[in-house]
């Protein structure tokens, strides 16, 4: 007879079975509704994320864009701030070069002047006098020395200024430079988007960067820069009006020197020129009186000679009739007419004698005086032919350098060359 093998394993009940199956049935259901909570709340939960993330992501680009507004704004007014503050500075260069060219102008004068100084004291005698020439020429000295210390001090105050632009600058080209590469980040920033290839996550980037500032010390520090940089301007503007204004008062003082300089000269040989002209007519007189003098000299000599043979002759009557013999020898009318005449002709030769030692006198005192009219006349001479070389040195002040030919030859110094700038001074008087 045949067997029925049983597995060994173990049996479980039909309850147990029917328990199995409620409760997978519930867990099931169970788990369902688990994971349809979790689906609705994962649901709401990415819309509230994507809205928030879409919102922020919103919020920063505008932010970023209002940011990048605000740099360019600061950017173009610097850019608006270096152009004028190049434009200043040139303006302002020019000007200190302006000024350095006056300066450099005004020695001419002070060699003129110095020369004329120079050459002046090359007058002899009672002409060498401190005369207004003199007293002009040293305050002509005074005023250019007074005109070159002022625009020397306006050029070192230019040149200091220039110095305090040219730091201002600088500093405006590192706040522009700053503010471009700003905006070229923030830009940049602006531009990127999920899809950006170059997106990566970082370590820590929420980290306070080392040497940050806060949005008012970025503000003060731009507000800064562009009031300095506006009071530097306006400072070195104000220095250019100077400057200019120096120039111009410095050039009028100058010239009005100049003029009254060469007026006194003008003035100065006028009355060298009247007295000179007074000392040519006494010495001519002078002379003609000598000759006229001489003439009478030789004319008193020579009637002395004849007085002397007239008073020979008596002698000899006198004499002669001193042999007449015996009784002869008588005091007659002759012998007492004779007599007289030898009384009249000692004291006539006496009187010739006298008037002879007069006349001579006087001779050497015209001579002497004479001698000396001619040395004043030649010291005359030669301070019109110094001061008439001054004038024509004092030419280069207003004639160009490549025009400027001297009137005066001061190597063949003779009075005639003289007469023509002399009548040209006395029209001007007049």
């Amino acid at each position: 007879m045949a067997t029925f093998s049983v597995k060994p394993s173990q049996r479980f009940q039909l309850p147990d079975w029917q328990t199995n199956s409620y409760l997978l049935s519930t867990n099931a259901e169970r788990q369902r509704d688990a994971s349809h909570q979790i689906r609705q709340e994962a649901r709401i939960l990415r819309n509230e994320t994507n809205n928030q993330t879409i919102w922020d992501e919103h919020d920063n680009r505008t932010r970023l864009a209002e940011r990048i507004d605000t740099v360019n704004r600061w950017k173009e007014m610097l850019d608006k701030l270096l152009t004028d503050l190049d434009a200043e500075i040139d303006a302002l260069t020019q000007m200190k070069e302006l000024a350095e060219q006056n300066l450099q102008a005004k020695n001419l004068p002070m060699d003129v002047a110095i020369e004329c100084l120079t050459l002046r004291e090359s007058r002899r005698d009672i002409d060498f006098v401190r005369d207004p020439v003199e007293t002009e020429l040293r305050k002509e000295v005074e005023v250019i020395e007074a005109t070159k210390k002022a625009l020397q001090q306006k050029i070192n105050q230019a040149f200091e200024q220039l110095c305090l632009l040219q730091e201002v600058q600088q500093q405006l080209n590192l706040d522009h430079r700053g503010k471009m590469e700003t905006l070229e980040i923030d830009r940049g920033c602006l531009s990127l988007n999920i899809k950006a290839p170059n997106i990566s996550l970082k370590i820590n980037p929420a980290r306070v960067p080392k040497g940050s500032t806060t949005l008012q010390q970025w503000d003060d520090f731009s507000q800064f820069n562009k009031n300095r940089a506006e009071a530097e301007m306006k400072s070195a503007t104000e220095l250019r009006e100077a400057i200019a204004l120096t120039i111009a008062e410095t050039n009028n003082e100058l010239e009005a020197q100049r003029v009254a300089t060469e007026f006194a000269f003008r003035k100065r040989l006028q009355e060298i020129e009247k007295v000179y002209s007074e000392l040519k007519w006494q010495e001519k007189n002078t002379v003609e009186e000598i000759a006229e003098l001489q003439e009478d000299i030789r004319r008193l000599e020579e009637d002395l000679r004849r007085k002397i043979l007239n008073l020979k002759l008596v002698h000899t009557r006198l004499e002669s009739r001193t042999y007449r013999p015996n009784v002869e020898l008588c005091r007659d009318q002759a012998q007492y007419g004779l007599t007289d005449e030898i009384h009249q002709l000692e004291a006539t030769i006496h009187a010739l004698k006298q008037k002879l030692a007069q006349t001579q006198d006087a001779l050497d005192a015209l001579n002497k005086h004479l001698a000396r009219l001619q040395a004043d006349i030649a010291c005359k001479a030669n301070s019109m032919l110094l001061d008439t070389k001054c004038l024509d040195t004092r030419r280069k002040l207003t004639v160009p350098a490549e025009k400027f030919v001297p009137e005066v030859d001061t190597f063949n110094r003779t009075t005639n060359r003289i007469l023509s700038p002399l009548k040209t001074c006395h029209l001007e008087l007049e």
